[in-house]
């Protein structure tokens, strides 16, 4: 009696033993990744890596959040990374000229990585190869932009020789660049004069380095009533749109049309009174943010390498369709 009761505990710790080391392989063989933004305090890219998160929770796999503001913050988000036994990440840099250096960083710990929203580019300045990368078309999300203002004018019936351009612009950054050139493609092909194009360059691209960059051209060109902004982002649009109120120009006076769709869009059409914010081109975070992530799980999990490029398109969201727009984009 003794030796059976013996054996059968010895047989019951056996099964608990291996059902404890299964437990532990099963969580060895969990996949973690990363999810690394320049801002992490802007709604795009909470939006981002909340989508991120929610997709790795329905297949299984583990997404740290981290910010990476500068060069030296994204290496130690890398270090700190591997350190968590991560296998690649997903990253948004804070300037795109990092490209080599960071996979540098990524190819001693083995990591993989794919790019959001800005694609890294080599000495050159061009695209880097061998990067997977998602994100908006800059050029043409920008003539989207573009030709919203050009129809918000004409039903308006203002005259594009009395009306101002604020260009807010970020030359560092290309995809800012692409952004606004498509927009101000799209406003000269359709008759707006190029001389009432003004720029004001950015150190920042949020609404408190745009408001700086615009307030001293607002001052200089005074004889201008009517106003139409754009930018890279709807936050700098937004930086804009407050200098003008600033100035003294009235929000029937200003067309402000952004680029993203998230928090600071929705404030403004959220307002009881309308503002110089007309609309933005939305393109859904979420979206950008499940799909990078889903696209470096199956690349680890199952070696299927994602497109080299892909380029998703956007849609106008203004103050009477927004709430439309961003439930189906699922913003």
């Amino acid at each position: 009696m003794k030796l059976t009761t013996t054996f059968t505990r010895l047989a019951l710790g056996s099964a608990v033993m291996l059902a404890s080391l299964g437990s532990v392989q099963a969580q060895e063989d969990e996949v973690k990744i990363g999810f690394i933004v320049k801002k992490p305090e802007q709604a795009w890219f909470i939006n981002e890596q909340e989508a991120a998160t929610e997709v790795g929770e329905e297949l299984g796999f583990e997404v740290v959040r981290l910010g990476g503001e500068d060069g030296q913050e994204v290496l130690s988000a890398i270090d700190n990374l591997y350190s968590q036994g991560a296998e690649g990440f997903v990253i948004c840099p804070p300037d795109v000229r990092l490209g080599p250096a960071i996979m540098n960083r990524a190819n001693q710990y083995g990591m993989k990585v794919v790019t959001v929203d800005d694609q890294f580019v080599n000495s050159s300045g061009e695209p880097m190869e061998g990067v997977p990368h998602l994100g908006m078309s800059g050029t043409k999300i920008g003539r989207q932009v573009g030709e919203a203002i050009n129809a918000e004018m004409e039903a308006r019936g203002w005259n594009p020789e009395e009306v101002a351009a604020l260009r807010i612009t970020n030359n560092e950054l290309p995809t800012a660049v692409e952004r606004t050139d498509g927009a101000t493609e799209a406003l000269i092909a359709a008759g707006f004069p190029e001389d009432n194009i003004f720029d004001a360059p950015q150190q920042s691209t949020d609404t408190s380095g745009a408001f700086s960059a615009a307030s001293p051209v607002l001052s200089q060109r005074g004889d201008y009533e009517h106003w139409v902004i754009y930018a890279l982002n709807e936050e700098s649009v937004l930086g804009g749109v407050r200098a003008t109120e600033q100035y003294g120009l009235a929000p029937e006076d200003v067309i402000g049309v952004g680029i993203n769709g998230s928090g600071a869009a929705f404030a403004e059409f959220s307002r009881d009174n309308p503002t110089g914010v007309h609309g933005t081109v939305a393109v859904s975070s979420t979206m950008h943010g499940r799909q990078t992530a889903e696209d470096l799980y199956r690349w680890i999990s199952e070696d299927q390498e994602p497109q080299a490029n892909t380029e998703t398109s956007g849609t106008l969201m203004t103050r009477d369709n927004w709430e439309e727009v961003r439930a189906a984009l699922g913003l």
